[in-house]
């Protein structure tokens, strides 16, 4: 299958999982179609420049259940476009009225900078709102989903934002990690992050019993355990030197960076 989109870019993982990317905006978001035997589910809905559910259509016309990673506007731009919403309970506020202390004009900035390829005619920075909705259903951490021959557990991996989540598909080894861990920076410097608890979620994850593949939420999607294994010796060595607290600052480790 070969779906050409003039923003999205779409890329086979394997027979029935797609990562539906846009590398047009510099967050080089991802975000993740499953296929399964009754349902599919959609993990994030990216940035909201283009609709992700015409995409979508194109791949499976089954019902969809979007599993949100977490509630920042980067991950939930077309969440008004499905009607079956999962999200962790800490984050069931942040949805329906939005971060507090994040200012509108803010989100507005990020949004429309830095963009390397023509924007949808409808698409307008000025007047682009971040979804504000009530979910269907909330989740909590060891939760599973059955798509139907497929099964997916939901861990609550806190610390970039308070729930935040990772999504395992044990039978294939499939770890999505949304913001938690990718080749980039990792944040957790925000008001709403907390360290030292981003630093035990990558301990958590690390001690899954079978990881084949890492799929994040932004930038390069070619990850294993091994970085995995990188990033999670990079924050122990940070708590022992006391420095998984905010105000740190940046800490480089080669090819990805933990900003306190």
């Amino acid at each position: 299958m070969h779906i050409r989109d003039d923003w999205f870019t779409v890329e086979r993982i394997d027979e029935d999982t797609f990562a539906i990317s846009e590398y047009g905006h510099w967050e080089n978001v991802h975000s993740y179609l499953l296929i399964g035997g009754r349902c599919a589910a959609l993990i994030d809905t990216g940035i909201g420049i283009s609709d992700i559910s015409d995409v979508v259509k194109r791949i499976t016309r089954l019902p969809i259940k979007v599993l949100t990673t977490h509630v920042h506007w980067d991950h939930i731009g077309s969440h008004g476009r499905f009607d079956d919403i999962y999200v962790h309970e800490l984050e069931e506020e942040w949805l329906t009225d939005g971060i507090p202390g994040l200012p509108l004009e803010q989100i507005r900035r990020d949004v429309g900078r830095d963009i390397s390829i023509p924007v949808p005619p409808s698409f307008d920075p000025d007047r682009y709102e971040p979804f504000r909705g009530k979910p269907t259903a909330l989740v909590r951490d060891g939760d599973t989903l059955d798509l139907g021959g497929r099964a997916l557990t939901f861990l609550h991996t806190p610390g970039h934002s308070p729930g935040h989540l990772c999504i395992y598909e044990e039978k294939r080894g499939y770890l999505f990690t949304a913001d938690l861990i990718y080749k980039g920076t990792l944040y957790a410097f925000y008001p709403t992050t907390d360290p030292s608890r981003f630093v035990r979620s990558v301990e958590k994850v690390n001690g899954l019993p079978f990881v084949t593949r890492l799929l994040p939420g932004h930038l390069d999607l070619g990850l294993d355990r091994a970085f995995m294994a990188d990033v999670g010796r990079a924050c122990r060595q940070l708590a022992a030197a006391g420095l998984d607290r905010h105000g740190t600052g940046v800490h480089e480790f080669g090819s990805f960076q933990i900003y306190f």
